[in-house]
């Protein structure tokens, strides 16, 4: 599958985390990504986001690695004509084109759809913004994760709210411009004639927002912090430690998943009790659930209770670093790896997690 693309051509002209992404899926299904990055800032801003233990001198930051695997990186000034006219040279035989450019500066440089379409009308035009086409401000993801909610909602009661570790609404802006990318390419084969697609982070934050908005839609409840907790679940996302001092989570979802939980933990009285006997009873009374709960678990070791509650269907997880996530068999196969020109090796986790395979 890592030859889909192969006669796919790709022009990245953005920077940061969201465009990059996109370049990095059609990298890894075998297109050719050609990356222009600004010759006079020394490049895409993250190559200087580095870690304090991170090489002063290297070139490429971990952060920057993460979502520019397999392309091919030039650095231009695009306010120089000779540099403009290589990018112009280029064009005529790409598909696509991802820009995060403001309009106007595209505009400035010729390198808005409109002027591009007339070097190329099969060019796929993929441009990202923060707040939409008509709104020129700017933000970074902790910005929209504000803006959209997801910032209020976060982190748990009586404390200050807590962003997501990762830049999650830049990822989910990504996931969106490739599924437009992709009806643009579906598109091209029926008409020949290319496309402009467009999508904006705030956009993006606010179609995940899912069951959250809807409890506010159509319950006028406004979400509030709860940690990991759920409002609609319990026990769901409700973290216990076990004999071993070993943080786990807790998500069964259904009744049969709370009976087979109460089961495994040897506390079937819970299974008959009016406060937990359904769903709507445990998420009433979630705190008294919580406390019987965690002194059955704290009988338990880790591995011994995973293992049951596993066998018995119940969803629940180790709340595992970094460390213990890569020690993971599929985690270790989703590394890819790529030597810099410094000599160190990057190595990032692939963008695209699905199989494709025919009978």
């Amino acid at each position: 599958m890592n030859s889909f693309f192969s006669d796919l051509k790709v022009m990245e002209l953005a920077s940061v985390l969201a465009g990059p992404a996109v370049g990095q899926f059609f990298a890894e299904l075998g297109a050719e990504v050609i990356k222009v990055e600004n010759k006079t800032t020394n490049g895409d801003i993250t190559r200087r986001w580095k870690l304090p233990g991170e090489p002063p001198k290297a070139t490429e930051s971990a952060y920057y690695c993460s979502v520019n695997w397999g392309k091919k990186v030039h650095l231009l000034d695009l306010s120089q004509e000779s540099d403009r006219e290589q990018v112009y040279k280029w064009i005529r035989e790409t598909d696509i084109v991802i820009s995060n450019f403001k309009l106007s500066s595209a505009q400035r440089m010729g390198l808005d759809y409109e002027s591009l379409y007339t070097k190329n009308p099969r060019l796929i035009y993929a441009q990202l913004t923060a707040f939409g086409e008509t709104e020129s401000r700017t933000a970074f993801d902790v910005v929209l994760q504000a803006e959209a909610g997801f910032l209020y909602m976060s982190g748990e009661a009586g404390r200050p709210p807590v962003k997501m570790p990762v830049a999650l609404i830049d990822l989910l802006a990504a996931h969106q411009l490739k599924e437009g990318i992709l009806l643009a390419l579906m598109q091209r084969m029926k008409t020949g004639k290319g496309s402009y697609v467009s999508t904006s982070l705030l956009a993006s934050a606010l179609s995940s927002l899912a069951n959250q908005a809807t409890n506010w839609l159509m319950g006028a409840h406004i979400p509030q912090p709860m940690g990991s907790q759920h409002p609609n679940i319990a026990p769901y996302g409700d973290i216990f430690y076990t004999l071993d001092q070993k943080p786990i989570v807790l998500a069964a979802g259904t009744e049969k998943q709370f009976v087979e939980l109460c089961k495994c933990l040897k506390i079937n009285n819970l299974i008959d009790d009016a406060r937990f006997k359904r769903n709507v009873d445990r998420v009433k009374n979630r705190q008294a659930l919580i406390d019987l709960l965690s002194q059955a678990i704290q009988q338990e070791t880790r591995d011994e209770l995973m293992e049951k509650l596993h066998q018995n269907s119940v969803p629940a997880g180790s709340i595992r670093n970094m460390q213990e996530v890569f020690e993971m068999p599929m985690a270790k196969s989703m590394i890819l790896r790529e030597q810099l020109d410094d000599g160190r090796t990057s190595q990032c986790v692939k963008t695209v997690a699905f199989e494709l395979r025919q009978l």
